[in-house]
Parts: structure tokens; sequence; C-alpha cells
């Protein structure tokens, strides 16, 4: 409870900035774990090359799944041509039809990460004009005026760095996965069309 308590004080010090930062931070987190679990969820159960001829030949049924790959070669069995040329540009078809897919939001999450320091820096500003209209007023005998000022704006400060900095490190982990996915969807596909 008390844990809570301090976190509520801190966010009040922070001022009305800190309310866009929190929103910020909630945001770019629930986007990221929307991008896990999506990463997590097509790297189950897809297919290999070996099984890729195997269902490709009809040897093994083509089923259903969330992976990448493994939903091209079922959509692809499904609606294969037989002429060669027309195929390989039907495999093309289906993987730029995904890979959109796999960058969805990175973009955003790099946004929001690069935000929260903005915000952070807004809060310093309206922080600093607290202080000096405390001068203003009382001069700088009321130094429990002045702190307050000064308080909100490392405060505000300090939680747009910390929004920003797992932020940026999410973003770039999670775009050289979808890049790392990306080529390895390239190198299938060439090998699949080598061979249809």
């Amino acid at each position: 409870m008390d844990l809570i308590a301090n976190a509520c004080d801190y966010f009040l010090q922070g001022g009305p900035v800190m309310v866009p930062i929190v929103l910020d931070s909630l945001w770019m987190w629930a986007v990221i774990a929307e991008r896990i679990f999506y990463f997590r969820r097509i790297s189950r159960g897809d297919v290999d090359l070996k099984m890729a001829v195997e269902i490709l030949k009809g040897r093994q049924t083509p089923h259903t799944t969330d992976a990448i790959r493994a939903r091209i070669v079922v959509r692809f069995v499904q609606e294969r041509t037989g002429d060669s040329k027309l195929d390989q540009k039907l495999l093309d078809q289906y993987a730029m039809e995904e890979r959109p897919v796999l960058k969805r939001n990175l973009a955003l999450i790099a946004v929001l990460a690069a935000v929260a320091p903005l915000l952070g820096l807004l809060g310093t500003v309206t922080g600093m004009m607290n202080t000096f209209n405390v001068i203003a007023v009382f001069g700088t005998g009321n130094a429990r005026g002045m702190a307050s000022g000064i308080s909100e704006a490392l405060i505000t400060t300090q939680c747009g760095l910390l929004v920003a900095i797992p932020g940026l490190f999410m973003s770039a982990f999670l775009s050289r996965r979808a890049d790392r996915i990306e080529n390895g969807l390239n190198e299938f596909l060439m090998t699949l069309k080598r061979i249809i």
C-alpha cells in the first residue's frame, strides 16, 4: 500500500504533464506487448523447407497455423496453377501481403518512445515557469514554493527519460526481430521457387 501511495505522491508532484507521459507509456507498452506476442505466435509451428516440399508434393496434408511460411504454403497449395512462372509470382504476392504485417506498429513504438522525453521537457519548462512565478510573487524567500516548481521540472524530465530509454531499446529489438523473420522468409521463398 505504501508503494502505491508513494507512486501517487510522486505522480502528483510531477504536475499535469505527468498524465500524457503515463498515457504515452501505457500505449507504448501495450503495442510492444502486442508485437512480442505476435512474433511469438508466428514463430510457433512454422514449416521448414523439407515440410513445405512434402506439402507441395502432396505427401503431407497442409494445416493452417498463424505462422507466416505455413500460411503462405497452405495458400499456395490451394491456389497454385501448375505454371511455374505464374506460381512463382503467386508466392511473391503472398509474401508481399505478409510483409507489412511484420512491421506493423514498429514505427509507432519508436514515435511514442521519442515523444516521452519531449513531454518531459515540456514538464521541465512548466515547472521552471512555476518556479519563476513564485519568485516573481514572493521573491527568493519562499523556498518551499520554488522547490515545488523545481521538483515538477525534474520529475517530468526523469519520467520522460524512464519511458523513452526502454521504449527505444524495445523498438530496435523488435525491428531487428522483424528483419530477421523477413530475411528468413525471403530465403525460404527463393529456395521454394527453385523447387516448383
